[in-house]
């Protein structure tokens, strides 16, 4: 929104500054950095009035997370609301990437929020029933995979690129749509898979989205895709500013979901940030990139699926629990530790991701 002041400007004056992106990431950031103070205490007491008795605890979850009874959920509704809002004033809202990663974001983040109301309303676990759940994330990545690829330069257009080896690219064609949809549905799932333990996935989710937020200024700019010997994606730069925004509202809701949590950020925020972040990851071409930068959430989902499917062929487990994040706490890591040395390590896969911009 601001950026139409542009047009008041001679070229030489205040208003030029909302030509650069870089300022009005800035802006993005500060923005949404204080809507989560301003709102933050607000919205988790009306969400403790509206909740009664919170989100359901599981019976069958590590034993100090009894102690957690009462405390409210759907705390997601403040970072969507933080990045809503700061993206709306900052960034150019003609731009076809920002308007796909919000279409994403907020599909997800309804999906999330109907789930939540679910679980709170019956006072079980169980919400929107899972086919439900990913039959309606399939539909919104699809689209978002579709929109993405219609604005993509015809030589990266249905291409899956590699990082590192920049002449490596798999022609997909249309199976880029199917494809696309897994990464984003797939990214949404993972966080919230991650989100078990108080402050453990809003960090590493901050530390991707500056990750891609970077990859999305760099390849947005043929000096820098010159120099840096990755592939040139027109107009991506300004996805910065959302990103930018994704941190400031994270933030915002950190200071209020640090141990102990004064609220959950539930699926209505997990979902959401999870398939931000897949969406940002397909409209910059960095889809396997995101799976070294996100490796923490891949391992979450992993450690599932590789639970799940081990159980069903022997009748034993491999992790004492699953998310992986709930076999350490059975294992006598503190909380505290867990969260703090997964922040450690999705902090080291980050710049592993990012140097693969410049290794060629």
């Amino acid at each position: 929104m601001l950026y139409w002041l542009t047009l008041l400007s001679d070229g030489g004056d205040f208003f030029n500054l909302f030509r650069y992106i870089t300022f009005r990431a800035g802006g993005a950031f500060l923005t949404a950095l204080v809507f989560g103070f301003l709102f933050g205490r607000p919205l988790i007491e009306v969400l403790r009035r509206r909740q009664g008795r919170g989100q359901p605890i599981r019976s069958d979850g590590p034993e100090g997370h009894l102690a957690k009874a009462g405390t409210p959920t759907m705390g997601g509704l403040l970072i969507v609301g933080a990045v809503l809002t700061s993206t709306l004033l900052w960034a150019q809202l003609t731009n076809p990437y920002i308007l796909m990663v919000l279409f994403v974001t907020l599909s997800f983040a309804i999906i999330g929020f109907a789930d939540d109301y679910a679980k709170v309303a019956k006072q079980n676990t169980k919400g929107v029933p899972g086919k439900v759940r990913l039959g309606l994330g399939i539909l919104v990545g699809a689209v978002a995979a579709w929109w993405a690829m219609s604005f993509h330069p015809a030589e990266l257009t249905g291409e899956l690129a590699f990082p590192v080896f920049r002449e490596l690219l798999i022609h997909l064609g249309w199976f880029f749509v199917p494809f696309g949809a897994f990464i984003i549905v797939g990214a949404a799932n993972a966080v919230n898979l991650t989100d078990g333990l108080d402050g453990l996935a809003i960090m590493p989710v901050m530390i991707a989205a500056a990750t891609f937020g970077v990859i999305a200024y760099a390849v947005g700019r043929t000096d820098f895709t010159d120099y840096l010997g990755v592939h040139y994606v027109p107009d991506t730069g300004e996805i910065i500013i959302f990103c930018a925004g994704l941190i400031g509202g994270g933030l915002g809701f950190l200071w209020y979901n640090a141990p102990p949590a004064a609220v959950f950020m539930g699926d209505t925020g997990s979902l959401a940030m999870g398939g931000a972040l897949g969406a940002i990851a397909v409209a910059t071409k960095h889809e396997i990139v995101l799976g070294i930068v996100g490796g923490l959430f891949v391992v979450e989902a992993l450690s599932v699926i590789i639970q799940v499917f081990y159980f069903r062929r022997t009748g034993k487990r491999v992790f004492l629990m699953a998310p992986i994040h709930h076999h350490y706490e059975k294992m006598g890591w503190s909380e505290p530790q867990i969260v703090i040395r997964f922040w450690i390590v999705a902090l080291i896969l980050a710049m592993i991701g990012l140097a693969t911009l410049k290794v060629r």
